[in-house]
């Protein structure tokens, strides 16, 4: 596994790179700022970015944002020390696959970037209770009109779509359903285009927060 490390603090970064590379984890390379991140992220294509939320000129959302809109369909786990519900619900909605906290234990933090890698969505486990608020905040302000987008995608769109909100890796929905990965990411695009969304994460958490895939037979 190969780990682009985005942080602004230098011994945050020294300490983090040691840490994971006691633990048999690559690291291609550390940057000290968002501009720096987004280049390294072109350059050398990691297998996943740990990105700081917090940092100075070049935020962590902006660089997320950046990072997607080049599509370089590179995992990005935000690493921070806020467990506040907007920073969580922006980091999902701009397409992070992670977030995770500083203070989580060095194994954990391991088997959590394993799992990302693989193809899970991972939430520390302390913010748990926060994202179920934040789903059931999206239900509770669930107007009729907001479903409109989901109507036009077409029944097999809508599968994949469901698929996506549980965090499935297009390798693993191109199995499960005997289609080729390329056909998983056409039809991800096509998701991505109707709904108007910019990253397959902020597809699924619109999912979850309007209950869509529990309104299959119910349009």
């Amino acid at each position: 596994m190969k780990v682009l490390i985005v942080d602004d603090h230098a011994l945050f970064r020294v300490g983090l790179q040691g840490l994971l590379e006691r633990r048999g984890i690559e690291i291609a390379a550390v940057a000290g700022e968002g501009e720096e991140g987004v280049r390294l992220a072109s350059e050398l294509r990691p297998e996943v970015i740990l990105l700081d939320l917090r940092m100075p000129e070049t935020g962590g959302l902006e660089v997320l944002r950046r990072i997607n809109e080049q599509g370089l369909e590179i995992p990005v786990v935000m690493l921070t020390t806020s467990s506040d519900e907007d920073d969580l619900a922006e980091s999902l909605r701009n397409g992070a696959r992670g977030y995770l906290l500083k203070d989580m234990e060095p194994d954990e933090l391991v088997v959590a970037l394993q799992e990302i890698v693989a193809g899970k969505m991972v939430v520390a486990p302390g913010l748990t209770g926060v994202l179920a608020d934040l789903v059931r905040h999206g239900d509770r302000r669930e107007r009729k009109d907001e479903l409109e987008p989901f109507r036009s995608l077409t029944p097999r769109e809508r599968e994949i779509l469901c698929h996506l909100a549980e965090g499935q890796s297009n390798k693993v929905i191109a199995r499960h359903l005997d289609i080729s990965d390329g056909t998983v990411k056409l039809h991800v695009k096509a998701i991505l285009r109707k709904l108007g969304v910019h990253s397959r994460v902020e597809a699924a958490v619109m999912a979850v927060e309007k209950g869509v895939c529990g309104r299959q037979g119910s349009d």
